[in-house]
C-alpha cells in the first residue's frame, strides 16, 4: 500500500488498479472515501480503462474481429508499478501485455499520478500509444465513491448535489445498462439537487459536461464536503446503487461512456471513444477537494 500525506490529508493507494483506498482528514479522523462493501459495491475508486460503462453483450469489434471486454475494462484489476514517489506524489504505470491483447489488441502505456496539494488530491491520467504506426482507441474515467453521510450526526438525506457553473446540462438516461439517446433531456443542474434514494432508481445520472465543471456534495448540517473539478471531460456520472440504502455517492468524470441501445459494436464508431495515432499521448486530470 502506498501512503501520501501532508498537513491536511492522508491518502492511501493500492498498486492493484492504481486505486485510491483512503482519503482522510488526520486531524478530525474523517474518512471521505467509500471503503468498499460487497453488500452495496465492493470497490472504492476504480480507474476505468480501456472502456467506460458496459458494451453490448460485453464485446466489441475491431478490424473484423470480436473481442470480449467486461464493464469498465481491465485496468481496475491490473497491477501497476511505482515509477516515482515522494511524500505527496506517486506515479504508477501499467502496460499492454499478451493477456490484455486477448481483450484489447492495442499497445499502450497507462500512467496514474496522484498529487496532494493542501486539501486537494489531483488525479492525472496519461495514456500513450506505444506502437509506431497502429492506431489506439480507448476510453478512460474515474469512479471514486464518497461516504454519505460524512459525519455520524448527519444522514444521507441531509446532503445535496451542487454544480458549477450553475446551468442546465444535457442528461442521458439509461435503458438497462445502455444509453437511451432518443430520450436525452436537459438536466436541472442550474440548481441544487437534494440527495434521496429515489434519485438513483434508474441507475446513474449521466450529464454532458463541456468546459470546466465542479460537482460537489454538501450539507447545511456540516462544514464537511467533497468537490470534483475537471475540464473538458465530455461526460460525468453520479451514482449510488439503486434501491439500496448505500451510504455513498460516486462522482465520475469520463472520457467515454457506455454503449447506446442501438450501437453496432464497431469500436472506432463508439460514442465518446478517444483516438491516438502511433506514438501519440493523451493526458487529463481532475481534482478532489475536501473540506
Amino acid at each position: 500500500m502506498i501512503s501520501l500525506e501532508n498537513s491536511l490529508l492522508t491518502v492511501s493507494i493500492s498498486t492493484k488498479g492504481a486505486e485510491l483506498q483512503s482519503i482522510k482528514n488526520p486531524t478530525e479522523g474523517i474518512e471521505y472515501l467509500w471503503q468498499g462493501d460487497p453488500t452495496f459495491w465492493g470497490r472504492k475508486a476504480p480507474v476505468l480503462f480501456p472502456i467506460v460503462g458496459r458494451l453490448q453483450n460485453d464485446q466489441y469489434r475491431y478490424k473484423g474481429k470480436t473481442y470480449p471486454l467486461n464493464q469498465h475494462g481491465f485496468a481496475r484489476d491490473s497491477e501497476f508499478h511505482v515509477e516515482e514517489q515522494t511524500a505527496t506524489m506517486v506515479r504508477l504505470t501499467t502496460y499492454s501485455t499478451p493477456n490484455t491483447k486477448k481483450h484489447y489488441p492495442f499497445y499502450f502505456q497507462l500512467t496514474l499520478i496522484y498529487t496532494l496539494e493542501a486539501n486537494t488530491v489531483n488525479v492525472s491520467y496519461l495514456v500513450k500509444n506505444t506502437h509506431a504506426s497502429e492506431e489506439l482507441y480507448f476510453s478512460i474515467g474515474g469512479h471514486p465513491g464518497f461516504n454519505v453521510p460524512m459525519t455520524s450526526d448527519t444522514t444521507f438525506e441531509d446532503y445535496y448535489l451542487s454544480f458549477l457553473p450553475r446551468r442546465t446540462r444535457g442528461q442521458i438516461p439509461l435503458d438497462g445498462s445502455y444509453l437511451d439517446l432518443e430520450n436525452k433531456t436537459l438536466g436541472q443542474t442550474n440548481t441544487e439537487i437534494a440527495l434521496k434514494r429515489t434519485l438513483f432508481d434508474n441507475d446513474a445520472l449521466i450529464y454532458e459536461t463541456k468546459g470546466k465543471n465542479t460537482f460537489s456534495i454538501h450539507s447545511e448540517k456540516t462544514t464537511h464536503s467533497v468537490s470534483l473539478t475537471f475540464e473538458d471531460f465530455p461526460f460525468t456520472g453520479i451514482w449510488s446503487p439503486p434501491k439500496k440504502e448505500a451510504p455513498f455517492v460516486c462522482i465520475e468524470p469520463w472520457f467515454g461512456i457506455a454503449d447506446t441501445t442501438d450501437f453496432t459494436g464497431e469500436l472506432n464508431e463508439k460514442l465518446g471513444i478517444q483516438h491516438l495515432k502511433g506514438k501519440e499521448a493523451f493526458s487529463a486530470n481532475y481534482t478532489i477537494s475536501l473540506s
